[in-house]
Order: C-alpha cells, then sequence, then structure tokens
C-alpha cells in the first residue's frame, strides 16, 4: 500500500495560510517527500510524521518554496541524533545548491560531522534511478530556476505516482501523467496568463490528453483559490491523505 499525504500544497507565499510544496508519499518501511519547502519541517511535525522517518527527499527544481527546509530537516537530523543516511535527489546542480544554502542559513552546516550520510543524487532528464523500492524518473519542464526543472514519474509498490513540480504547458506533462494512478499537478491560477507557471484553464484544455488515474490539483495561488469551487477536478488540502 502507498500512501500520499499533502503535507503542503499552497504556493511560495503561503495563500490561503497553506504550507509550502511537501508531499508524502510511504509505502513501509520507506519514506519520501516530494519537495521541502521552507516551511516542511513544521508540516511534518503538525500531520505527525516524525522527520527521522524521511529516507529520501526528492526535489523538483531549485526554488525556496521547494527545497529551502532541506537544512531544517538536516540539523533537525543532526540534533536528533540520526544514524540512517538522508539522501537528496534533485536536477543537477543540487548538491552544490543545498550546501549554499545550508551556508546562508546556518553558517558551518554544510562542514559538521555528522552520525548518518547525507547523500546527493543528480537526475538526468529521461533517466530512471532506483533507491531501494522506489524507482524515480525525470522530465525536463519549462521554468527557470537557476538548473534544470523536472517533473517526475515515482514508481513505488506497483503503483505509479506523477507530479508536474512547477512548468509551463509542456508536451512533457502527457507523458508524465501518462498511465499515471495519481498525477499532482500544480494550478497556480485560474485562467490568467503567469509566466513558468500552470493555470487550470490549460490542464482543462489537455485533460483528455492526459490518462491518469486521479488528478489532484496543487500549488495553488490566491486566484484558484478563491475560485476553487470552479474546478471539475480535486484540489488539495494540506492534510489530506489518500492511498494508491
Amino acid at each position: 500500500m502507498v500512501t500520499v499525504q499533502f503535507l503542503g500544497s499552497g504556493d511560495a507565499f503561503g495563500s490561503g495560510g497553506r504550507f509550502q510544496p511537501c508531499i508524502s508519499v510511504r509505502s513501509d518501511p520507506h519514506h519520501w517527500l516530494l519537495d521541502c519547502g521552507a516551511s516542511s519541517l513544521i508540516a511534518l511535525r503538525r500531520f505527525g510524521l516524525d522527520p527521522i522517518s524521511v529516507d529520501t527527499v526528492t526535489l523538483s527544481h531549485l526554488h525556496g518554496d521547494h527545497f529551502a527546509g532541506i537544512p531544517f530537516l538536516v540539523l533537525d537530523a543532526q540534533f536528533r541524533r540520526r544514524e540512517r543516511p538522508l539522501t537528496i535527489v534533485g536536477p543537477p546542480g543540487v548538491t552544490e545548491r543545498v550546501h549554499q544554502l545550508m551556508e546562508v542559513t546556518f553558517p558551518g552546516s554544510s562542514r559538521t560531522e555528522r552520525r548518518f550520510d547525507l547523500r546527493f543524487i543528480e537526475l538526468a532528464e529521461r533517466t530512471t534511478t532506483t533507491l531501494g523500492e522506489f524507482a524515480v524518473s525525470a522530465y525536463e519542464v519549462p521554468h527557470p530556476s537557476g538548473a534544470p526543472a523536472y517533473a517526475f514519474r515515482l514508481a513505488v509498490d506497483g503503483k505509479l505516482l506523477a507530479y508536474s513540480g512547477d512548468a509551463a504547458w509542456t508536451e512533457a506533462l502527457v507523458e508524465v501523467a501518462d498511465g499515471a494512478d495519481l498525477f499532482i499537478c500544480e494550478a497556480y491560477v485560474f485562467d490568467k496568463l503567469v509566466p513558468h507557471h500552470l493555470s487550470y484553464a490549460t490542464i482543462r484544455q489537455h485533460r483528455a490528453r492526459m490518462a491518469c488515474g486521479r488528478l489532484i490539483l496543487t500549488h495553488m495561488g490566491p486566484e484558484m483559490l478563491a475560485r476553487r469551487d470552479e474546478a471539475e477536478d480535486e484540489c488539495a488540502e494540506d492534510g489530506l491523505t489518500l492511498t494508491l
């Protein structure tokens, strides 16, 4: 059984009082996070998940609302004397950017000796990386962030979860969604044009081509939140939990 829980379904600015992007994916005994925004450690505790249980964090791209929670997760693990490895998976450049972020937020923290290994894996586009029971495939999407931005297909326990990350429309999203049991898709705005992001109107335009099962909208800004009752697809809420 795969358990998916939205720990953060908001945008960068906490619209609607929501936490920044962070999605928990659990298949006992393994625990992954998809993205880890600055508020993610708080969100883990708010919803009763022990941060120490996280094995792997997969980052869609290197904007603060998607990866700035890493220093807090690492320091919490250090202070609580974690011993199991923690793996950070992301686009090319993720190792250097995380180290830089750790030095900005907590100087010296990237060089501190720990009881656990902090491991990094940098993904290449359209390759599949297997870690334990999980296999993740990365698809580049248009979203400038100082490094490639990725959408993901995550396979675990016979289930397939797709995640758009942040992206302007691209045909790659049709491939990412194809055959997925669940497609978690950004819908930052309802029908406005905002550079580098998806609108719900665009998602509806292409919905019939997305051969996925359940589709859930996330990363919603103020306009989308105000009009979410007009959406024909399900909208995430912080704490929403489902099983695949």
